[in-house]
């Protein structure tokens, strides 16, 4: 049996590991996919304290890296379910395997809505972004497109206007679903320039980088010419299987503070999985480290 089980690779579940191996405490983290989690998508990382860039990938394996040499033991598998036995969790995989632990941290992440177009998934990091703060600033004096009409849409395109040459907004909706007074912000710039009613149809590309986005407007095919394309049409959490240990909210996060703590004793939550307004790297490290403590503190009282 393991003290800890930590659902999850990407940085929060990662330093979830670290603060419990710090205290003395064994865990497992079961990752599905590949450690590190969106941030891997970045090719550049430079509002990390502490360091002056760093890829995205660089962080995972260094983190990863971190977890193994304090003691930390890594699966490959899907978890489908978590049960409460008190003092016991017991976590089971799509794969067929059964792990113990006194408690669990919950840190499935997130994973962005993508457009559904062919070449998209290879693109990302490579002309295709999702996180204005993150990238920004890669496209200074650049056009960017921004996919999307909602609040982060807005958000994002606020930030990148700061930066860029042109922002050119492209919503399949007939108007814009953000609220008002971002509008009011957004579309007073003189470098933003908006379409509606358009449909994602292709990407444009040159050498393997971004050059265009093909949509349909009007009735006519056209190519919008741009250096990068930010997708803001949601993220999706994948919290389903745990919403009998955890509530959710209206949109399937976590129900949960910062405190990092569920309905069900000896299990938390941690990352971007969680109900929160801001999802960086900073936070969901931040996340792990509150979660682990907290699952100490909880062990520790047993």
């Amino acid at each position: 049996m393991y003290d800890i089980i930590v659902v999850g690779g990407g940085p929060a579940g990662m330093t979830a590991a670290l603060y419990a191996q710090r205290n003395g405490k064994s865990s497992l983290v079961i990752e599905k996919n590949g450690f590190g989690g969106q941030i891997t998508h970045s090719p550049k990382v430079e509002n990390y304290p502490g360091t002056l860039s760093m890829s995205g990938n660089e962080f995972a394996d260094q983190t990863l890296n971190q977890i193994l040499a304090q003691g930390a033991e890594i699966e490959f598998e899907t978890v489908t379910a978590v049960r409460d036995e008190g003092d016991r969790k017991v976590v089971t995989t799509e794969e067929g395997g059964s792990y113990e632990a006194r408690a669990v941290v919950l840190a499935t992440g997130v994973k962005h809505r993508m457009l559904g177009l062919p070449g998209e998934d290879e693109l990302v990091g490579e002309g295709i972004s999702f996180c204005a703060v993150c990238d920004g600033d890669f496209y200074s004096g650049k056009t960017v497109a921004v996919a999307g009409g909602g609040n982060s849409a807005l958000q994002e395109a606020i930030l990148l206007a700061e930066k860029c040459k042109e922002v050119i907004m492209l919503q399949d909706l007939p108007y814009f679903t953000g609220e008002s007074r971002l509008q009011d912000v957004l579309f007073t710039r003189p470098n933003v320039r908006s379409l509606t009613e358009v449909k994602f149809s292709g990407l444009v590309t040159e050498n393997g980088e971004l050059r265009g986005v093909e949509i349909v407007h009007d009735g006519q095919t056209k190519v919008i010419d741009c250096d990068g394309l930010f997708v803001a049409i949601g993220l999706i959490p994948e919290n389903e299987p745990f919403a009998g240990l955890a509530d959710l909210n209206q949109f399937g996060y976590f129900d949960t503070d910062e405190q990092c703590l569920t309905r069900t004793p000896g299990v938390f939550v941690a990352g971007d999985c969680r109900s929160k307004f801001v999802r960086q790297l900073t936070t969901a490290v931040a996340d792990g480290a509150t979660a682990a403590l907290a699952a100490c503190r909880y062990i520790n009282q047993l």
